[in-house]
């Protein structure tokens, strides 16, 4: 049986954006002062920034991918660091290809 957060977080064009960007953040985000963009992920104001929507929507989006478990988030001071959770996603990928 799919999961529900899964269906819904893959629902949304801005959320595959988000995921498609978080593949390769060096290439899609400028560097950051604090939290390296690789290892910690990207932060979260620069995701809303790309995006073209507020703080909280951007907040409500990532939520919802990381309730799917599709990424992480890390506290680094006051900001939060998103990153892809490449095991959950390759998961993901099996799930949705396998018989339903």
């Amino acid at each position: 049986m799919l999961d529900v957060d899964l269906v819904k977080a893959l629902a949304n064009d801005k959320r595959l954006q988000v995921l498609d960007w978080l593949r390769d953040p060096e290439a899609h985000f400028p560097p950051q002062t604090d939290g390296d963009l690789v290892r910690d992920g990207v932060c979260s104001l620069f995701i809303a920034t790309k995006l073209g929507v507020s703080q909280p929507t951007c907040a409500e989006h990532l939520k919802v991918l990381s309730r799917a478990g599709l990424i992480h988030g890390t506290r680094i001071k006051q900001w939060t660091f998103y990153r892809r959770d490449e095991e959950r996603i390759a998961a993901a990928k099996a799930a949705l290809g396998g018989a339903w």
